[in-house]
């Protein structure tokens, strides 16, 4: 049995998550694949797999009821810009599979980490794009982004990548009420949704944008 195990299941419990016994697989083989890759690609910061259950994989999970309630289990594209190590990208694509999700990032190796990812999980539903968010041409329904960038420029390098009734979906610390101030008046913030991650006790929310 795997270490974290009890305490991923605890997490997505707590969270209202009913996830099957091989997404809990999948999630804790990404959490390990995370961890080995990182010693050679710097994917995290963190090293700690402990902490990278909380920080990472329960940080992100924190989005899916809130993103499922948003879906009602449609099939949708979802971009993940600035994925980094897949964050929340790859998460999402365990916890839904009716959602094609694309991880975009500018570095080769992070977007080649995400590629390895989906074959080793086996998630069809799973892509790693190496490019710069600009020079993405493809429209999606929802465009994510976790600790990627201020709310302005966010929104201003993914304009042409979100769908016409599509919505942004940015994951933020404390409420970033100077950076909503910023925002121009193409962009309408018409929700932010406080997020608690179990064992976390940081300030964590989601600011929910459209185009006006």
């Amino acid at each position: 049995m795997h270490p974290l195990s009890v305490s991923l299941v605890q997490g997505t419990q707590s969270l209202g998550l009913s996830l099957i016994e091989k997404q809990h697989q999948q999630l804790l083989a990404y959490l390990d694949l995370l961890a080995k890759w990182n010693k050679t690609y710097n994917l995290t910061a963190l090293r700690d797999p402990a902490e990278m259950l909380t920080h990472h994989l329960l940080d992100s999970l924190s989005i899916i009821a809130p993103l499922q309630r948003h879906t009602e289990g449609r099939p949708i594209q979802l971009l993940d810009v600035g994925s980094g190590g897949g964050l929340p990208g790859v998460v999402i694509a365990i916890c839904c599979p009716e959602i094609q999700v694309t991880c975009v990032d500018a570095v080769a190796k992070k977007a080649a980490f995400v590629q390895q990812a989906a074959g080793v999980l086996t998630l069809p539903n799973l892509r790693g794009l190496h490019a710069r968010v600009e020079k993405v041409s493809n429209t999606f329904e929802v465009v994510a982004s976790r600790a990627f960038a201020s709310l302005p420029d966010f929104t201003a390098w993914s304009a042409q990548t979100l769908a016409e009734e599509g919505v942004w979906l940015a994951m933020k610390g404390r409420h970033p009420a100077e950076e909503i101030v910023a925002l121009p008046a193409s962009v309408d913030v018409f929700h932010v949704e406080q997020l608690r991650v179990p064992g976390l006790d940081a300030e964590r929310c989601l600011v929910w944008m459209r185009k006006v």
